[in-house]
């Protein structure tokens, strides 16, 4: 073997599948093509596992992010997608791309999960897959070089009402097999006082998801749920926004404190999306979440 086939390197391997890639005549560039994906995930610098299940329909599923080598003892980030509770998915780049390139880089294990939607079931329902998906990753945390006793359950819009939700819903957690989180990180949730939002103007999608029935928005709405101290909350939330998601944080967080629960709120000049895209990429803002995270974990990782 010459040194120059000694040097090679998985990334210079995968520039010379692209290059053979734009060389070949088409009648080769099926089998290139494959062989630039199996080129794409031997230089990413995490390891992907695709659709575990945690349930038996096809929505029931999540993808694992892991650093490369696989670790020991490593904290556990459980995201949960937004979408209206009508859509989403869990490998969308908006969700993942800038999570995966900050956290898993730093050595900890990012899982995404999907959740079944609208109209098939509801936020109830949903809530109940994703303590189904937190169950499933409590017991195959220690398999992948992770600590399930160090897990953060992470959310944004839709799925920031579902992770504040559970927070606020113990037997819901424990019907579906799991355990307490250490942490709960909701990313711009306007839902987690229910009535408010039901009884003044809103948007159509709050009916198409809560109906209207009051008793049905009680149960679904955090603030009404939260009758004991749930796992510490970092309430992110946007200043942009019209329908006010910082002051129905701070009213939440002042129903959850009074009954003994930690609950900070981080309030971002960024729009909706933004909270969402921004995380992991924006150091300030990525660094505050950090810093909650280690003042529940004091081993959560530095990034540097």
């Amino acid at each position: 073997m010459t040194a120059t086939h000694r040097a090679e390197t998985p990334m210079l391997r995968y520039c010379l599948a692209i290059a053979a890639l734009l060389l070949a005549p088409l009648s080769q560039a099926g089998p290139l093509r494959d062989r630039l994906a199996e080129h794409r995930e031997q230089a990413a610098p995490f390891e992907q596992i695709k659709d575990l299940a945690y349930g038996p329909h096809e929505r029931q599923r999540f993808d694992v992010y892991l650093p490369k080598p696989r670790p020991t003892a490593a904290p556990v980030i459980l995201l949960v997608h937004g979408g209206g509770w009508r859509h989403g998915d869990k490998a969308a780049d908006s969700v993942v791309e800038h999570k995966v390139r900050h956290w898993v880089g730093h050595g900890v294990i990012l899982v995404s999960t999907n959740y079944r939607l609208l109209p098939e079931a509801g936020p109830l329902e949903q809530a109940d897959d994703v303590a189904r998906a937190l169950a499933a990753v409590q017991r195959q945390a220690d398999a992948w070089g992770g600590d399930a006793s160090r897990l953060v359950l992470m959310g944004h819009s839709a799925g920031a009402h579902l992770v504040a939700l559970l927070g606020a819903s113990p037997e819901r957690v424990a019907a579906a097999g799991a355990r307490p989180w250490t942490a709960t990180v909701s990313l711009d949730s306007a839902a987690l006082d229910l009535p408010a939002i039901m009884q003044r103007p809103h948007l159509r999608l709050y009916d198409q998801a809560f109906g209207d029935d009051p008793t049905h928005w009680r149960a679904a709405s955090p603030l009404h749920q939260q009758r004991t101290a749930g796992p510490p909350l970092l309430a992110v939330c946007s200043t942009e926004r019209r329908d006010g998601p910082c002051p129905n944080a701070e009213a939440f967080a002042a129903t959850a404190r009074s009954v003994g629960m930690r609950v900070e709120i981080l309030p971002q000049a960024r729009s909706h999306r933004e909270i969402n895209v921004d995380l992991g990429r924006d150091a300030t803002y990525t660094g505050a979440v950090d810093a909650f995270l280690r003042s529940v974990d004091a081993r959560w990782p530095v990034a540097r």
